[in-house]
């Protein structure tokens, strides 16, 4: 389904899912004034169209044992080849990886144990070019859900 675009109702219905994934479909169907049938095939149609790519537990870091976050700029000229890939990989501390504009920069999302632990990772990363690393102090808007 290439090309879909979401409705007034497609709509209302990801901005539920978006703020609690795990509710019901009869809760679902109450809460955007549909009947439960309608918006189990309008859900159907939004996953199979990729417009819901997933559904996922959203973790707290620090609540796991990893309390420092932090955003590693790494200017590489392999861009997003072979040894990225690895690296990502063999990296599970790397949450997030934006290719973007300017200079053949990768922006990565950190979470580690400690500060100690934040520099070996970073050497790791390190290892594929020139890294800058900034350590978050606070997150005021950690995760917000996608305006439909």
């Amino acid at each position: 389904m290439t090309g879909y675009s979401p409705d007034d109702a497609d709509r209302r219905i990801l901005d539920v899912l978006q703020h609690d994934g795990r509710v019901g479909n009869a809760e679902l169907a109450r809460s955007v004034n549909l009947s439960p049938s309608t918006v189990a095939a309008r859900v159907r149609r939004l996953e199979e169209s990729g417009v819901i790519s997933g559904y996922a537990a959203v973790i707290d870091p620090e609540r796991v044992g990893l309390p420092v976050l932090a955003f590693v700029r790494l200017r590489q000229a392999g861009g997003t080849g072979q040894p990225f890939r690895d690296l990502l990989a063999a990296t599970p501390e790397i949450l997030e990886a934006h290719h973007v504009t300017g200079e053949n920069a990768l922006f990565l999302k950190v979470a580690a144990r400690s500060m100690k632990h934040l520099e070996e990772v970073s050497g790791r990363i390190g290892a594929l070019g020139e890294v800058a690393t900034s350590v978050v102090y606070s997150s005021p808007l950690p995760r917000r859900p996608v305006s439909t």
